[in-house]
Parts: structure tokens; C-alpha cells; sequence
């Protein structure tokens, strides 16, 4: 009696073979919207000086755009995840790039500080719909080394926010401030791209409820409050930065505002490859250690950007950047892997709501604080953080007590 077997093995390795074309077409375009949409959320810092000029802004009220762009883009990004999680769209992914764009591209025909304001939210509310959503597409495509690819969506955007600056400030001194709203094509084709290309995959175990599961985020409550708390505090130094580092060097240190635009380029594209490494670093030594050198070895070198001069500061600014944002990845996959059912939730919690919230506190006061001093001092006084994140980072659990 012949028998045939009852399976053939090319089907199966050729579905695994589709499987994971499907997820390296899917990485690559998830990452190229994440650049575009970061593109846009890093360009207020180069309209700022901008606006500061033609607006006769203060110092404060520059904080506070600040504060409602942090507030639009990152503080709601939780909503968005809950959001996502349970309706199973890929809407929130596909708009968000020409949202973003158009919005914070036309800020240059602002005429008013609350019209400003306005334009800024709704620029906003199109980077908030995208990161989880996008993120938790990330994970649920990747069983192995999701440090590795997960750095590479984050340092994506990462490079897209470092871009943003010297894009903008381009723009504005090719095309004049009122015509920066040509900006928004990037954005617009992302989106078209993301709308014809993009495959889409539903979260495992997803459910289509309007209910929160908050059983597993109550199980993992203490170690996600330590990671959202070091978020916050990386976050506080990463977003004054990014808000307030052109007008710091082109008010106090001496900058063309094209010198100090190309500087927060710098430090950000760092940023990029610090989260990249770090990303890396995870896979091998673990997302603890990662955390706990970022917060310590970023400390020599941003205080050399203080107080040195020339290129010396400016390779400390760099290599501070570089070590600061290695936890970037990190902070969201050990989320992510805490609690799986939730992915969208928890890397929103770590990604924006933590950013925001800090954003919210600080860029306001920030602005308050250098029209009472200077911003010489309030960024300096800042390192404080990072070595309050390092002590903090040593009451995460390490890798051999964690269980399976």
C-alpha cells in the first residue's frame, strides 16, 4: 500500500517565506511613515525662533505653544492607543503623515498667537494617531530580536525628528515663511503610500470592545511605573532640548539661526543612532543595563556642551544626545513584552504619555524660568534628571529574576 504523506513541507516554508517578506514590507513602511510624521513634530522648534520674531512672542508664550503641541501629539496618545487596540483600523497609521503635514507645514501663514495655537493641536492630534498604533504593528509582526527591529522603527522617526529643524529653517529661508506649507508633500505622498501599500495585521488575541482588560496591566504595575518614570525624567531633557536648543544657542551663545538649527539637527540625528544602538545593546546585555549606562554616561557629556566652547561643546552636545536616547527602544519593547494583550496602551504610556506629560510640565516652566533667569541655567540645571533616572533604573528587576 502507497501511501502519500500527509503534509508537504514547501507550502509551509513558503507561507513562512510570504510571512516575513510581508513583515519586512510592513517595517519598511511603518518606518518611513514614522520618519515623516517625527519630520513634522520636531518643526516647531525651527519655527519658534520664527514665529518668536514675527509675533513679538514671549518667551513663555513660546513655551506654551510648546506645551500644546507636546499636549496634542503626545499626552493623547494613550486615547489613540486604546483606540487602536480595539477598533482595527488602519486609519490612524494611513492619515497621520498628511495630517501632521499639512497642519505644522502651514504654520508660516499663522497670523496670531491663537491661531498658532490651533494649528499646532491639530498637527498634533495627527502624531499622536500614528506611534501606537504603528509601534504595536511593529511588535506583533516580530517573534525574535524585537529590540533590533524595533530600533530600527524608532530610530526611524528618531532621524525624521532630527531632520525636522534644518528642513524647516530650509524652507523657510528658500521658500519664505508664509510658503512653508509646500512642506506638507512629503506627508501627503507618505500617506498615499501607507493607504496603497501598507498590509495590515490585527493584534493576536485582539477584541473588538470598547472594554479596558485591566487585569494585565494591574499584574505588571510596579515595573511599568518605574519605566514610565524614566521616561519622564530622559523625556524632561530630551524636550526642552528640542523646544528651546535654537533659541538658547541663538539668543545667549552667539548662533545664526541657521548654526543653531543645524546644531538640534545634530544633536537629534545622535539621538537617532544613540536609540538604534541601544536598540542592539538590549538584544545582548539586557534593556536594564541599557538604561542604567545611558543615565550615567550621558551626564559628562552634556555637561561639557555647558561649559566648554566651540567644537568641544558641540561633540559633547552629540555624544550626551547619543548616550541619552539609547533607552528609546528599549523603554517601549520591555512594555510591550509586560504586558503583550496591551501593546498599543503600553506603548503609548511610554512613547507619548510619558513624553508628553514631561513636555507639559517642563517646556512652559522651562520658558518661565529663562525669562526670570536664563536658559543657560534652567537646561544646565536639568542634568539633575538623568542622575535621578540612573538611581531609579537600579530598582528595575534584572534579566535572571525575572520569570518566564
Amino acid at each position: 500500500m502507497n501511501a502519500k504523506p500527509a503534509t508537504v513541507p514547501f507550502p509551509v516554508e513558503e507561507q513562512q517565506v510570504h510571512t516575513f517578506r510581508t513583515g519586512l514590507i510592513a517595517l519598511a513602511l511603518l518606518s518611513c511613515g514614522h520618519f515623516f510624521v517625527d519630520l513634522y513634530s520636531s518643526a516647531l522648534g525651527a519655527f519658534q525662533p520664527l514665529l518668536v520674531e514675527k509675533l513679538n512672542l514671549s518667551l513663555t508664550q513660546a513655551g506654551i505653544v510648546g506645551g500644546v503641541m507636546i499636549f496634542s501629539s503626545s499626552v493623547l496618545q494613550p486615547v489613540y492607543g486604546f483606540l487602536s487596540d480595539r477598533l482595527h483600523t488602519r486609519l490612524f497609521v494611513v492619515l497621520a503623515p498628511a495630517v501632521a503635514g499639512v497642519f505644522i507645514s502651514s504654520l508660516g501663514l499663522a497670523g496670531s498667537f491663537n491661531i498658532v495655537l490651533l494649528m499646532v493641536a491639530l498637527g498634533g492630534a495627527g502624531v499622536a494617531a500614528f506611534h501606537p498604533q504603528a509601534s504595536s504593528q511593529v511588535a506583533f509582526r516580530t517573534e525574535t530580536n524585537r529590540g533590533r527591529w524595533m530600533a530600527i522603527f524608532i530610530s526611524s522617526g528618531t532621524l525624521g525628528f532630527a531632520l525636522g529643524p534644518s528642513f524647516f529653517s530650509t524652507a523657510a529661508t528658500r521658500l519664505g515663511l508664509p510658503n512653508t506649507y509646500w512642506a506638507a508633500v512629503p506627508g501627503v505622498i507618505a500617506t498615499a503610500l501607507l493607504c496603497l501599500r501598507l498590509p495590515f495585521s490585527e493584534q493576536p488575541g485582539g477584541r473588538k470592545t470598547g472594554k479596558v482588560d485591566w487585569a494585565p496591566l494591574v499584574a505588571a504595575w510596579k515595573p511599568l511605573t518605574i519605566l514610565y518614570l524614566l521616561v519622564f525624567l530622559r523625556s524632561i531633557l530630551q524636550i526642552s532640548f528640542g523646544q528651546f536648543l535654537p533659541l538658547y544657542l541663538h539668543l545667549e551663545r552667539g548662533f545664526s539661526y541657521s548654526a543653531a538649527t543645524h546644531a538640534l539637527t545634530m544633536y537629534l540625528a545622535a539621538g537617532a543612532l544613540g536609540g538604534f544602538i541601544g536598540g542592539h545593546l538590549s538584544d545582548r546585555i539586557g534593556g536594564r543595563a541599557v538604561i542604567l549606562i545611558s543615565m550615567i554616561g550621558c551626564l559628562p557629556f552634556l555637561a561639557l556642551f555647558f561649559f566648554a566652547d566651540g567644537v568641544v561643546a558641540m561633540a559633547g552636545l552629540a555624544l550626551g544626545g547619543l548616550m541619552l536616547l539609547f533607552t528609546i527602544p528599549v523603554n517601549v519593547v520591555m512594555a510591550q513584552e509586560l504586558v503583550p494583550s496591551q501593546a498599543g496602551t503600553v506603548s503609548a504610556l511610554m512613547m507619548g504619555f510619558a513624553w508628553g506629560m514631561a513636555g507639559i510640565a517642563f517646556v512652559p516652566l522651562t520658558g518661565w524660568a529663562s525669562d526670570m533667569f536664563s536658559m543657560h541655567s534652567v537646561l544646565a540645571a536639568q542634568l539633575v534628571f538623568p542622575a535621578a533616572g540612573f538611581l531609579l533604573a537600579l530598582k528595575l528587576p534584572s534579566p535572571r529574576r525575572r520569570t518566564s
